[in-house]
C-alpha cells in the first residue's frame, strides 16, 4: 500500500506544509470535534435540519451513513492492518496522542465523506460543497498531524463515500417499494 509517493505526499503535508498558522486550523478538523462545545454545536445543527422538512431526509441518511463508515473502517483495519507513519517514519510530526493502533482506511475521512456524499445527494452543492470542503480538510488534517498516509486518507474517502451511496440507495429502494405497496 505504501509507495513512493505516498511518502512523498505525506512529507510534504506533514513536513513542508508546517506552520504556526496551519495547525490549529488542521488540529481542529483532526481533533477538534473531541471539544464539547464542537459537538453540542454539531448536534444544533442537526436539529436545526431536521425541522426542515427537504433536509430532514439528509440529517438522518448522514446520522445513519457515518456510523456505517466508520464500522467499515474498523473492518479494513482489523482485516488488513497498515501501520500508521509514526511507527515506520522517526521524523515524522505528530500532533495529539500518538496512536499505536492499525491506521489502514482513516475513519476521520470516511465519517466525514460519508456525510458530505448523502448532502450531494440530498440537498444538491450548497450543503454538499460544504461537507466536501469538511471531508477534504479533515482527511489533509490527518495526514498534517501525523495519523495517517495520504493513501489511508484516500481509502477513508473512497470508503465513506460508498457507505453515503449506499444508504441513499437503500433509502430509496425503501421510499420506492412502500409506495408501490400503498398504491396496490
Amino acid at each position: 500500500m505504501l509507495g513512493p509517493w505516498d511518502r512523498a505526499v505525506f512529507h510534504w503535508i506533514n513536513h513542508d506544509l508546517q506552520s504556526g498558522l496551519l495547525d490549529p486550523v488542521f488540529w481542529f478538523f483532526s481533533l477538534g470535534v473531541k471539544e464539547t462545545w464542537l459537538r453540542l454545536s454539531l448536534a444544533a445543527l442537526a436539529m436545526l435540519l431536521l425541522f426542515d422538512s427537504r433536509r430532514r431526509p439528509a440529517v438522518v441518511q448522514a446520522l445513519l451513513a457515518f456510523p456505517l463508515a466508520n464500522l467499515l473502517s474498523d473492518a479494513f483495519k482489523r482485516g488488513l492492518p497498515f501501520p500508521r507513519p509514526p511507527a515506520e517514519l522517526a521524523d515524522a510530526h505528530v500532533m495529539g496522542p500518538l496512536l499505536t493502533s492499525a491506521g489502514t482506511m482513516s475513519a476521520h475521512a470516511a465519517n466525514m465523506a460519508a456525510v458530505a456524499t448523502v448532502f450531494w445527494l440530498r440537498c444538491g452543492k450548497g450543503w454538499g460543497g460544504a461537507w466536501t470542503l469538511v471531508a477534504f480538510l479533515t482527511g489533509v488534517s490527518r495526514i498534517y498531524v501525523g495519523a495517517h498516509y495520504p493513501s489511508q486518507v484516500i481509502l477513508g474517502w473512497a470508503g465513506g463515500a460508498l457507505c453515503g451511496f449506499v444508504i441513499c440507495k437503500v433509502w430509496d429502494l425503501i421510499r420506492t417499494r412502500r409506495s408501490l405497496q400503498r398504491t396496490g
